[in-house]
């Protein structure tokens, strides 16, 4: 999600979290706004009509399609 401005704002986080993230941050070597920013991508994305992503829907089909008499088998 590439955007072209930033706005600040401010919130609440419980410390144990903010201090696993910013940890995380510098264990990365990367800044605790590009975390943020991730964090907050990927939870948009994973509650946008909450449908699996295009590619996951494309490796499950290829799967499905080459081990389907597997997964028939299983299911018995």
């Amino acid at each position: 999600m590439a955007t072209l401005e930033r706005e600040k704002f401010a919130t609440q986080v419980n410390s144990e979290i903010l201090a696993a993230v910013r940890s995380l941050a510098r264990s990365e070597g990367r800044q605790l706004q590009t975390l943020v920013d991730e964090a907050l991508a990927d939870l948009i994305e994973k509650r946008k009509g909450s449908r699996p992503r295009p590619h996951v829907m494309a490796v499950y089909q290829a799967s499905h399609e080459r081990y389907a008499p597997l997964y028939k088998k299983l299911a018995e």
